[in-house]
């Protein structure tokens, strides 16, 4: 099951089932199975409490995956590895900011983040240039995806940081 939740920000995002379709597509595609994810939408400040209380980091980011498959009891443990369960934590902030500073729209950063959080799960990583490269196009692959799915692209976020209603 995947979730949607709104922490210390104003936002709602519109087109819950078919964004729900695609990140299950996304991680269908990849020979896994969708478990229990839940994206929480914040602002700055809240994702860098998360940044400093669980990973010791103290900076800004725009996503944060907690990978809790190992968690997910719904299944007996042997077939755990091919399910997928996080808490994957976005910064409403950020995401507007990466989008003025690369000149794409809100709706195109968001989805490339929250693929972008996916992918952390399905084992890719963004520390090396080759990592960071392969994960690109990871989430280029994801965007195409959603394109030929009919994802909408513009007018899917009400009272957004952006603005786009």
């Amino acid at each position: 099951m995947i979730r949607f939740e709104v922490i210390d920000a104003t936002f709602n995002l519109r087109h819950k089932n078919a964004i729900k379709n695609w990140i299950k597509e996304i991680i269908l595609r990849k020979n896994r199975v969708p478990g229990s994810i839940n994206y929480i939408f914040a602002s700055d400040g809240y994702v860098l409490d998360v940044n400093r209380k669980y990973l010791g980091h103290d900076y800004f980011t725009d996503i944060i995956t907690f990978d809790t498959s190992a968690y997910d009891s719904e299944l007996p443990v042997h077939l755990r590895n091919d399910r997928l369960s996080a808490d994957i934590v976005i910064s409403l902030d950020t995401v507007l900011a990466n989008a003025s500073e690369y000149s794409t729209g809100f709706s195109d950063e968001l989805y490339r983040v929250m693929a972008h959080g996916i992918l952390h799960l399905l084992g890719y990583d963004d520390r090396t240039e080759h990592d960071a490269v392969r994960m690109r196009e990871g989430e280029e692959q994801a965007l195409s995806l959603a394109t030929e799915m009919g994802l909408p692209f513009d007018q899917i976020f009400i009272n957004s940081p952006g603005n786009e209603k």
